[in-house]
């Protein structure tokens, strides 16, 4: 047997699919929903927290609040309203990908993950079917793997 030494070790991104079936879109449905929950949990503890910043700048504060007081808890509530829009609109991106995923029909394939994966290379291959492989997966298990391997 001859051993070529004119070759190369290249990396490549392989798409893993997912054929798309109940208990899949339950699981997804189930992870969306947990991402859900804990961004509800984080709202609710940054309006928590919100609160008691306010109320300790107002605490430590004189009364009736001066000017530079109230500049202060205006900046601390902007800086709250940031945080919870940017929290709100992971919420609503969750949100359309949990209408995605119920709309999806069965046996769908669908772009899970993309992983990498070394291969080997040498003249007279044809670079492009080498790079354009893919792991389709049911239920986790793989049932196929496309492409030049």
């Amino acid at each position: 047997m001859e051993v070529s030494k004119s070759h190369l070790l290249l990396q490549r991104n392989v798409n893993v699919k997912a054929i798309v079936t109940p208990r899949w879109k339950d699981e997804a449905q189930q992870q969306l929903q947990g991402q859900l929950n804990q961004l509800d949990g984080q709202l609710q503890q940054l309006d928590m927290q919100l609160q008691q910043v306010l109320s300790e700048v107002q605490r430590q504060g004189i009364q009736p609040p001066g000017p530079d007081a109230i500049q202060q808890m205006e900046g601390i509530k902007m800086q709250f309203n940031q945080r919870k829009s940017e929290l709100l609109e992971q919420k609503n991106q969750i949100l359309q990908q949990l209408q995605q995923v119920q709309m999806l029909d069965l046996d769908q394939e669908v772009v899970q993950a993309q992983i990498g994966s070394v291969f080997r290379v040498e003249p007279g291959d044809n670079l492009i079917s080498k790079m354009d492989v893919e792991i389709v997966l049911r239920d986790g298990i793989v049932e196929e793997i496309r492409g030049d391997v």
